[in-house]
């Protein structure tokens, strides 16, 4: 260790090598990017200007969007300027502000998102105290203490990670800074990081999940006791939607992290962290929002008043 340097900073290999794949990749990933940006901050700008959509849900759907676009904006960047000429390069410090805020944000959609469930089990299996419930008081708690918590842990996980040493190699066999990979290149015993990391993750899916599945047992349970068909459908397209974003969500990050070291395959690996960095803060907007005929109906009418403005002014 006396005569090994310490490093300074990290090159990513990012996807692929292949020349032929850059540009279309970088093209696809700035759609993809672009479609997360409108689709996400459309959907907070909407749910701010319609007062019909200032209730429980809605405030969980903006922040949910929020969430989205901050950690598709802490890798996505990086990933298109790594599929550029001399551009993989990120220094120790900025890697470890990427793995931090992608972490803190990733933390707190996985409380946003148990929280979306309670929401929509107190709407449902009990309308009459719906509004007593979930007042302005708890679903603000519920907020900030998915905020707090995420940052908290991503705080005590950055600092976990980067307190190793890292005097291998300095090349991150992969599109951004992340836990397998650097793992991977550090010098030091991994074994309590990893404990850490595994505890801590775990807990974080293990409660969300717990929480998610058991709100959406008793909304199952109400839904199989309802009279009208139109209703049960209905109610029963919506759960489907919802928990196929969150299996996704959850089932990458259970792969990701609910691991040993020693069985990653950085190839695998990739692949999966291509949706949740990527694909899911895309088509979360769509899952949760576009969909709703009270979002539908809110842009119809921002439509219509652009619309308006713009005759207006000719």
């Amino acid at each position: 260790m006396e005569n090994s340097t310490e490093v300074t900073e990290f090159i990513l290999t990012g996807l692929t090598d292949d020349p032929d794949l850059q540009i279309p990749l970088f093209i696809l990933f700035l759609l993809i990017y672009l479609s997360t940006v409108l689709g996400n901050l459309g959907i907070i700008g909407l749910i701010l200007l319609d007062s019909h959509l200032h209730t429980p849900m809605y405030f969980f759907l903006s922040h949910l969007s929020l969430v989205d676009f901050g950690y598709s904006s802490a890798v996505t960047p990086k990933v298109m300027a790594g599929l550029l000429p001399r551009n993989k390069i990120i220094s120790h410090n900025a890697c470890g502000t990427q793995f931090f805020f992608f972490v803190g944000f990733i933390t707190v959609e996985s409380f946003l998102l148990a929280s979306m469930s309670y929401d929509r089990y107190t709407a449902v299996c009990k309308p009459l105290h719906y509004t007593t419930t979930m007042t302005t008081n708890t679903w603000t708690c519920l907020t900030i203490g998915s905020y707090v918590y995420g940052f908290l842990n991503s705080s005590i996980h950055t600092g976990n990670i980067f307190s190793l040493s890292f005097c291998k190699s300095n090349v991150v066999d992969h599109f951004f800074c992340d836990v397998p990979p650097l793992l991977a290149l550090s010098c030091s015993d991994t074994h309590v990081c990893e404990m850490v990391i595994f505890f801590m993750v775990g807990s974080n899916i293990l409660f969300s999940i717990v929480v998610i599945l058991i709100s959406y047992l008793f909304i199952f349970i109400t839904i199989l006791r309802m009279h009208s068909s139109e209703g049960r459908q209905k109610a029963f397209s919506t759960c489907a939607s919802h928990l196929t974003a969150v299996s996704i969500f959850y089932g990458s990050g259970i792969f990701m992290y609910l691991q040993p070291s020693s069985s990653h395959s950085m190839g695998t690996d990739k692949m999966a962290s291509v949706f949740y960095t990527m694909v899911i803060p895309m088509l979360n907007p769509l899952v949760y929002s576009l969909k709703n005929k009270e979002v539908k109906g809110a842009f119809q009418k921002a439509v219509g008043k652009v619309e308006t403005s713009v005759a207006f002014t000719f």
